[in-house]
């Protein structure tokens, strides 16, 4: 008996080949220097991640101080995305981040820019194989930088009395401490193809051997989708939008060596949660993939996730990212709404959108994405439905909330994703959505 996705009654999780058995972590990729005269045309160029432990502060030894861990470096190998990570993935970094970088092109040093400490609202749900691997560390939001070569960080916990935190290594005294295992995670995003050329039209899903079009070989494709079995055109259903242009994991240049090479899915998507990454808006359009690869790097390798969390990127370009590697068509299950990832889907605008507004582009790519991708599945976009809590700090485990079709990340989890200028065009863009939708 076949079930849902063309997959057996009951399997939700399946390899790319009958020889991978077990889902297994994968040793990471040696990071290797360009030959000389540089990387042959069209070569994707390796990234890599230096992770370097945070010392204490001297003013952090002053008795009844702050505690505070900071890191200063010069001539370190290039970066471009930075992020702080600690060993409990449970444990909240109740305090401030700053960092400020060098520019690798100028020399020049940046002015101090905060990192997003409250982080721990994305993830996989609670009690799932991904969020109980073992490899899963608290982390902050990545920053995006730019090419840099120096690195100036500094993490202060936070004195306020009713932010104070319990330090286990003093018999549980409240006092302001600061998370365990404390590093700087420098991220290189290596480099790839250029997505910008490789965004497929609404019109070309049927183009299989188009690179960077999607759907590729190395996923499973639902009945009646072209390339499956006996190679059916996809019924006509009501009220689906139109398939918008979406740049592959191969357009954007995604290492698929990083990820676990298993795809799980879900039943459905009921509902999607927009997001932002919280990493800043200091990027072009030209720069977006690379933005995407220094995320799913730190996702993966820096968090410890099976893949990038989100589904579905968006730039301020309004061009639409695939994320999360399993089909874009299909219900994969992602990482990014802590709670709610099942029969959901995360769309992130790639930015930080709290006192910054969005681009009307960006806007309108959420509504086309969400009224085709909630289309396939039925789901009207002005509606309500009702999912299930994983468990989080909003809603108890396996308590059934109503919550909008289109919801912005804060609607499932206590937190400012994403961003209240971006929250502020969710009714935009669900009524756009519907319209699309032939609504």
């Amino acid at each position: 008996m076949r079930g849902f996705l063309g997959l057996p009654a009951g399997v939700t999780s399946i390899g790319v080949t009958c020889a991978v058995a077990l889902v297994l972590p994968l040793a990471p990729p040696a990071t290797a220097a360009a030959p000389p005269g540089g990387s042959p045309a069209g070569a994707a160029v390796p990234g890599g991640t230096q992770s370097l432990p945070l010392a204490p502060l001297g003013r952090e030894r002053t008795p009844g101080a702050v505690p505070e861990r900071g890191l200063y470096r010069t001539g370190v190998r290039h970066f471009s995305l930075v992020g702080v990570i600690w060993d409990d993935p449970d444990a909240a970094l109740r305090g401030t981040v700053q960092v400020r970088t060098r520019s690798a092109a100028s020399g020049a040093w940046s002015g101090w820019q905060d990192v997003e400490t409250h982080n721990e609202d994305h993830g996989a749900d609670p009690a799932t194989a991904e969020r109980s691997s073992g490899r899963v560390r608290g982390a902050t939001a990545p920053l995006w930088v730019g090419d840099s070569d120096g690195v100036d960080v500094r993490v202060r916990a936070d004195s306020a009395p009713d932010r104070a935190v319990t330090d286990r290594g003093r018999g549980g005294d409240p006092s302001p401490a600061l998370p365990s295992g404390l590093r700087l995670e420098l991220v290189d995003p290596g480099g790839g193809t250029s997505a910008r050329t490789r965004a497929d039209s609404p019109r070309a899903l049927p183009a299989l051997s188009r690179p960077g079009t999607e759907p590729e070989t190395d996923r499973p494709r639902a009945e009646g989708e072209p390339g499956a079995a006996g190679g059916r055109a996809p019924q006509v259903k009501p009220y689906i939008g139109p398939r918008p242009g979406i740049v592959t994991r191969r357009g954007w240049g995604a290492d698929e060596s990083l990820r676990e090479r298993a795809f799980v899915y879900t039943t459905k998507v009921k509902a999607a949660f927009v997001h932002h990454t919280s990493t800043g808006n200091n990027y072009s359009c030209s720069q977006a993939p690379s933005v995407i690869r220094g995320i799913y790097r730190y996702h993966v390798k820096s968090m410890g996730w099976r893949d990038i969390g989100y589904n579905f990127l968006v730039d301020k370009c309004g061009t639409i990212y695939e994320g999360r590697a399993g089909g874009v068509a299909l219900a994969v299950l992602g990482a990014h709404t802590l709670g709610f990832n099942s029969n959901s889907m995360g769309v992130a605008v790639i930015g930080s959108y709290g006192s910054s507004k969005p681009s009307g582009a960006a806007v309108t790519a959420v509504a086309k994405l969400t009224a085709w991708k909630l289309g396939l599945f039925g789901a009207d976009p002005r509606g309500k439905t009702y999912l299930t809590s994983g468990g989080g700090n909003r809603y108890p485990k396996g308590k059934s909330v109503r919550l909008n079709v289109i919801s912005g990340h804060r609607d499932g989890f206590a937190t400012s994703c994403p961003g209240a200028r971006l929250y502020a065009k969710l009714g935009s863009a669900r009524s756009s959505a519907a319209r699309y939708q032939g609504r």
